[in-house]
């Protein structure tokens, strides 16, 4: 989280100087600090101070007047259908970078001359912010020594935090960007593929779904571990976790790797063993292996079975027939009913 007790003073100092409505939001319109009301309020300011942040129909409205591109003060007309109020938008701008935006609502009494006195301060705020997203960076470089499988490497990690902690993994997505630099203070990140997390164990759950939800992908929670010197094995479990999301709907969008049971067996092995497993139904068609392995997941119940695939339980008897025919397994034998799971596991897993 940012500072922000040295973002709310100047945002305090702004709106008195200017005797302004002031709001302050990182570049994904999260609210960072708002200082106290001048005149009338608009359902905007409203919403964004009760929930925090702008709906996405005012986001594209603002963003319309190139609020993004642009380098100093832009004004925002009304618009009565969105209950928005005119207002001024200066971006946060600090070495070319946007960071954020300072928002103020002008009931006519913002003039050039009035903005420039405040110039000043907005370059502060500006600088906070890039000085918070520059420790981000840092420790997301740490973040990856402390996470290494290698022990030398880890043992050149410079992060300290208190336990416990539990890693987690998030698929990115190329399509769409998450904010981590707005998670709460003490939640490490790093971008890559996939993205890696860690965070005090209270807030792991937390963590995930913000991060996942803002890809729109799948995520992977490792287990937690009272000394973060051993957060590089929460880290491992959290990306066998993820492929677990990714290919099993039943623990998907979040897969937590002590909720997986047998699938952490699995989910170990390497790409040669999950082929090997994959052989032992690879004569399967995809209609016949989704019958089998509903089948088997539903403890061999036959009208169990049959409702969940929405067919006659002889349709469901017919196919497990082919199948045994096609693997050379007896579905009612123990060990080969196993080995037909397995193979089921494995080759969901190769994707």
């Amino acid at each position: 989280m940012h500072n922000t007790t040295d973002l709310q003073e100047i945002v305090d100092e702004i709106a008195g100087l200017l005797g302004a409505s002031a709001t302050l939001e990182d570049r994904s319109f999260r609210l960072l600090a708002y200082g106290a009301q001048h005149g009338d309020i608009d359902t905007v300011r409203q919403e964004s101070i009760l929930r925090r942040r702008a709906t996405g129909e005012v986001r594209d409205y603002f963003e319309r007047y190139g609020i993004a591109r642009a380098h100093g003060p832009v004004r925002i007309p009304a618009d009565a259908d969105l209950g928005v109020l005119a207002r001024v938008c200066w971006p946060l701008r600090h070495g070319d970078v946007a960071y954020g935006y300072l928002w103020l609502l002008d009931s006519g009494s913002l003039t050039d001359a009035a903005l420039d006195r405040v110039a000043p301060l907005v370059g502060r705020a500006a600088a906070a912010l890039a000085q918070e997203a520059r420790s981000r960076r840092d420790l997301g470089y740490g973040l990856r020594a402390l996470l290494s499988a290698d022990p030398e490497e880890r043992a050149g990690a410079s992060i300290e935090m208190p336990g416990p902690v539990t890693a987690i993994a998030v698929r990115e997505s190329p399509e769409r960007v998450a904010a981590l630099w707005t998670l709460p203070r003490g939640v490490l990140a790093r971008a890559g593929s996939p993205v890696a997390l860690l965070a005090p164990a209270h807030l792991a759950a937390e963590v995930a779904l913000t991060v996942m939800g803002a890809y729109g992908t799948e995520a992977g929670v490792g287990g937690a571990r009272a000394d973060p010197a051993d957060a590089w094995q929460s880290w491992r479990e959290a990306r066998h976790a993820l492929r677990v999301a990714e290919h099993f709907p039943r623990f998907a969008p979040v897969a937590r790797w002590d909720d997986l049971g047998a699938h952490r067996l699995l989910a170990r092995l390497g790409q040669g063993d999950l082929r090997e497993l994959a052989g032992e139904v690879g004569a399967l068609d995809t209609e016949l292996a989704q019958t089998v392995e509903t089948y088997l997941d539903l403890g061999g119940h036959a009208q169990k079975a049959a409702a969940a695939l929405g067919i006659h339980r002889q349709t469901l008897y017919y196919r497990l027939g082919k199948a045994e025919r096609l693997t050379h397994r007896d579905l009612s034998d123990g060990d080969d009913r196993l080995t037909v799971h397995l193979g089921l596991k494995a080759a969901r897993l190769r994707g």
